[in-house]
């Protein structure tokens, strides 16, 4: 999926710039600025989102989102309506997920929350960076927060014992996790306008420990490593 996502991005870029070349030798007039052209913004990571990221709820909801400002800005539909269906419709959209969370997340909800939260160490930057290497220590838990800042979380060299759990938030910042390489790793994420890469390729070992990480990206993105 992760390959797949990055063929539809080449994809969009390759049609942009056609475009572009079109235009400039005057074979043709392609107008990409049309009216509502700017909700591509989100259409399109959202789109591309549903399938990279396990967790399509948040993607669902920013693709719908898109949408309807398109359709707005088309006078297809109105923007009165919408906003006063706005906040009902969030009321609604939160519901839903509270119902149905455990069939949405799946099994590995059930297996974070077998896992023991004690000892967790907290690390948050806001409008800031930090910078956080752990040597010679057993790793328990974590909690990242990235408000408008970027965490760098650098756990390679501690001891691993038992199964553990990294919950990361981005809100318009990044969170970059570097794991070592005698875990397994597996990923919870809620996205809206934003993600969780994964860059921590190795096969899936019974015998090792397993490092959960529950992410939550708004305007934000994870980077695991």
């Amino acid at each position: 999926m992760k390959k797949f996502g990055n063929l539809l991005w080449g994809l969009v870029f390759i049609i942009i710039g056609i475009i572009w070349g079109i235009n400039s030798l005057g074979i043709a007039s392609i107008n990409i600025f049309f009216t509502g052209w700017w909700t591509l913004f989100i259409i399109i990571p959202c789109f591309i989102g549903l399938f990279r990221e396990r967790e399509k709820i948040g993607n669902l909801i920013g693709l719908l989102i898109g949408i309807v400002l398109l359709l707005c800005s088309r006078g297809m539909l109105s923007f009165d309506l919408i906003i006063k269906l706005l906040l009902p419709s969030i009321f609604v959209i939160v519901g839903i997920n509270i119902i149905f969370k455990d069939i949405i997340v799946g099994k590995i909800s059930k297996e974070i929350k077998k896992i023991n939260t004690d000892g967790t160490e907290e690390y948050c930057a806001t409008f800031s960076e930090q910078k956080v290497i752990l040597r010679d220590n057993e790793f328990k838990n974590a909690k990242l927060d990235a408000v408008f800042g970027g965490v760098k979380f650098d756990f390679t060299a501690c001891k691993i014992n038992e199964d553990g759990i990294i919950k990361a938030s981005a809100v318009f910042g990044g969170v970059n996790i570097l794991v070592p390489a005698n875990v397994n790793i597996k990923v919870k994420s809620t996205s809206i306008f934003g993600g969780v890469s994964n860059k921590y390729e190795r096969a899936y070992d019974k015998e090792k420990p397993t490092i959960y990480i529950d992410a939550l990206c708004l305007f934000g993105g994870v980077d695991i490593k």
